[in-house]
């Protein structure tokens, strides 16, 4: 469910820690944050923050989606999962994915493909699926991450998540003679 000032006045309280603060709190935490798992559990927690529109100020102002890019830099897989998904859950919107764009995010997000994690194979479709505009189709749609999402788009066998983002990537972004092209069999 979306929050709007009324309903997260409601759920704070007159003594709650307001959002901005609580997910500054959190930004501080992982900043300060000596051991992976707490690092992981505040990523994947602010990636659960990052679904919401309204959050979304608040996650730019805190350099949040930075953040995630960072974590996918990391060789942590956790990290790298929760980062994209963090980065998935905020990047439907144009200013976020902006921020991601102009950050480099693109490349990063492009590597995601190749992960063995389930999870970030699925947030990695999903936000190119929404980061892919006339700025930056070219970036995106290259004939090896075509030809990857492909791949994926065939695998229903192996796993039909992966099979329907993958299609619908290309359905949206694709056209058919560039969809025919190429090896859907290699």
């Amino acid at each position: 469910m979306f929050t709007n000032n009324l309903r997260q006045e409601e759920r704070t309280g007159k003594y709650g820690t307001p959002r901005l603060q609580y997910l500054q709190e959190l930004v501080s935490q992982f900043q300060s944050a000596t051991d992976e798992e707490t690092k992981e559990r505040i990523v994947a927690n602010l990636a659960n923050f990052a679904y919401d529109p309204y959050n979304y100020a608040f996650l730019r102002q805190l350099n949040v989606l930075e953040l995630f890019l960072d974590c996918i830099t990391e060789p942590n897989e956790k990290l790298v999962e929760f980062g994209i998904g963090g980065l998935c859950n905020s990047c439907a919107d144009p200013s976020n994915g902006a921020v991601i764009t102009q950050c480099g995010g693109i490349p990063l997000i492009i590597q995601c493909l190749s992960s063995p994690v389930r999870n970030t194979v699925n947030y990695a479709i999903a936000a190119l699926y929404y980061l892919c505009d006339s700025s930056n189709k070219e970036e995106i749609l290259k004939p090896e991450v075509i030809d990857v999402i492909k791949r994926y788009a065939a695998a229903e066998a192996v796993s039909v998540n992966f099979s329907n983002l993958a299609k619908a990537f290309l359905d949206k972004h694709v056209s058919e003679n560039e969809f025919d092209k190429g090896s859907m069999d290699s």
